[in-house]
């Protein structure tokens, strides 16, 4: 296979890769309800699922005027931190997708919303950090986190791909238009916890990724066909 026929999977972490969300949610509505923001889990993931901190912090000081500092973040991430690794478990299944693409020589990483500290902790607490390091990228490396395209675009150039090469798997409406800004495919992953929100379903239904699925054990039909029988789709 040459390198024009070859493609490049990026993941997004949580969510996707580890199921971290319905924790970071429960944590993030925690600390704004002292803060004296009144919202609840559905309320958080509606708005800020999937997106940079940066983004977090700007919505949260327009929406509800609190200023997020960094002693706040500071407080929030070592609670964060030591509940991901007492609770923080694996999604299913990626271990065996990655050896696959291996064997049909497809390249893959990590592109998050999250700080690369967070990433690395979440996929060493939950074993998977050897088949990914050190192939992670962080929104902090970019000027513009989801839903800007700043970072699937970057992530594509640091592996050497052009965006028509590449399929991304989100879990977030944000992360679906970042991927489609960015001019690459998406195939969205409800096989996460977080995924009964009726607002998130109904958020990724209007935009119409080219695939939904929901057990990362189908993963591997998905992308070994396109690449090694139809280097075009």
């Amino acid at each position: 296979m040459n390198h024009a026929e070859k493609r490049l999977v990026i993941f997004d972490c949580d969510g996707v890769l580890v199921d971290s969300e319905p924790i970071a949610l429960a944590v993030l509505a925690d600390f704004l309800g002292q803060a004296g923001v009144a919202i609840d889990e559905e309320g958080v993931a509606r708005r800020f699922l999937g997106r940079s901190l940066a983004s977090v912090r700007e919505t949260v000081r327009d929406e509800f005027g609190l200023e997020i500092d960094e002693a706040f973040l500071s407080r929030m991430r070592d609670v964060l931190y030591t509940r991901f690794r007492a609770e923080l478990r694996p999604i299913d299944g990626i271990p065996a997708v990655v050896a696959g693409f291996a064997a049909a020589g497809i390249d893959w990483c990590v592109a998050s919303s999250s700080q690369k500290e967070r990433v690395e902790l979440c996929l060493r607490a939950t074993g998977l950090i050897d088949h990914f390091a050190p192939h992670i990228f962080s929104a902090t490396m970019v000027a513009r986190g989801k839903p800007a395209p700043d970072l699937f675009l970057h992530a594509a150039q640091a592996m050497g791909y052009s965006p028509e090469q590449c399929l991304v798997i989100e879990d977030s409406p944000s992360g679906i238009e970042a991927a489609r800004a960015a001019g690459m495919r998406v195939i969205a992953f409800t096989g996460g916890s977080h995924t009964r929100f009726a607002d998130y379903r109904a958020a990724l239904d209007q935009l119409s990724p080219d695939v939904r699925f929901d057990d990362m054990a189908d993963l591997l039909q998905f992308v070994v066909p396109a690449t090694k029988d139809n280097p075009d789709a």
